[in-house]
């Protein structure tokens, strides 16, 4: 059954196309249950967003406020999205009024934060008043349907594959969101967990917001959420998106999706221009094999392959780069965004021989479909 996708306005000021604007950045790219209008930017209005971001052009226009967006649209958007993950834990007050604003023009609001809108009294009453709803992406479940771990993860017998990374928005989401997409197109059926929440608002059905759940469920719910994945939908392989990195200090998620996941094997995302951790200016990066080497002693899986995210670099220095490193590290490497998944399904399939040969299989009775016609 196709999803009727409402519209979206996101807001995004003076950090699209940066790292604290990951979340408008990952909706333009890809989402199941929006169709993105217009991002709202006063630095770079009149651009056009997909270009913002390096790739071809998106026809989704970036206005410098709320009113140019409302006066340039056809229709009010059905939805006004927080497309900002700044480390601020409060929104500011000229935020507040747009978002009163949006509300008062009678569009739904998303919020991706920390910050529930919706326990927000005045959020609460004027969402009332002028009849739309606050969904708050991040709010964790009740108390009474939490989950803690159980070890039936143990069950589940088809590959699950971690996307991990060396710092927080360096790609990992983008990598897993394009080879789940890859994987379905050499016709394996590919289901992707995700563990933040921008993929939750790109639509996927399994995930949960690893970083907002107190840590007695948080590594529970992330085995619940692969285990739903495998009983509901049977899939070939289960991909997972990982959080920040294992060996970053501020945060505990990819520790989290080591154990609640247990993966067969982890593809490493790593932005190789950037000297520190975002966010985090006297915190350096680490290297490759120092994350390596930490994701393999405390779990049981190893890296299968290498991301790479191209930011700062050019594209005769990336490819440098990626002869350098499946030199080193015997591992394949690549940037998806500009050359693609195939690397990657190809390691899958090497190591995982179900895989190939499900793969083989789809290849043939294409073959014979084609002598049919």
């Amino acid at each position: 059954m196709k999803i009727l996708k409402k519209t979206a306005l996101i807001y995004c000021e003076k950090e699209f196309g940066l790292i604290d604007g990951k979340v408008a950045a990952g909706l333009v790219r890809h989402s199941e249950i929006y169709t993105i209008v217009g991002v709202i930017d006063s630095l770079l209005a009149g651009k056009d967003a997909g270009e913002v971001l390096g790739d071809k052009k998106s026809n989704i226009p970036i206005f410098a406020n709320l009113d140019e967006s409302l006066s340039s649209l056809s229709t009010i958007p059905d939805c006004y999205i927080y497309g900002k993950a700044p480390l601020d834990i409060y929104i500011s007050e000229e935020e507040r009024c747009l978002i009163l604003e949006a509300m008062g023009k009678g569009m739904d609001i998303i919020n991706g934060l920390h910050q529930f809108f919706s326990e927000d009294p005045e959020f609460a009453r004027m969402a009332i008043e002028y009849d739309v709803k606050i969904k708050d992406i991040r709010k964790p479940p009740s108390l009474k349907d939490s989950h803690v771990f159980t070890g039936q993860i143990s069950k589940v017998n088809i590959p699950v594959i971690a996307v991990l990374g060396t710092d927080c928005a360096c790609g990992k989401r983008t990598t897993a969101v394009e080879l789940n997409k890859a994987l379905k197109n050499v016709g394996l059926k590919s289901v992707l967990v995700v563990t933040g929440q921008t993929g939750l608002m790109q639509g996927e059905k399994y995930g949960v917001s690893m970083d907002a759940l107190i840590s007695q469920f948080a590594i529970g719910e992330l085995e619940n959420a692969v285990i739903q994945a495998f009983e509901t939908e049977n899939p070939d392989i289960i991909l997972v998106e990982g959080q920040s990195a294992v060996s970053h200090p501020a945060f505990m998620s990819s520790i989290g999706i080591l154990k609640g996941s247990v993966p067969n094997g982890v593809i490493l995302q790593h932005p190789p221009a950037r000297k520190f951790r975002c966010d985090f200016p006297d915190l350096l990066m680490p290297t490759v094999e120092k994350e390596i080497q930490l994701i393999e002693s405390i779990s049981q899986s190893q890296v299968m392959a290498i991301a790479l995210n191209h930011e700062n670099l050019t594209r005769e220095e990336i490819l440098t780069i990626i002869e350098d490193y499946e030199g080193r590290f015997r591992l394949p490497t690549t940037d998806i965004l500009n050359y693609g998944c195939q690397k990657l399904v190809q390691v899958l399939s090497d190591r995982f021989p179900n895989l190939n040969h499900k793969i083989m299989q789809r290849r043939l009775e294409e073959i014979a479909l084609l002598a049919v016609r």
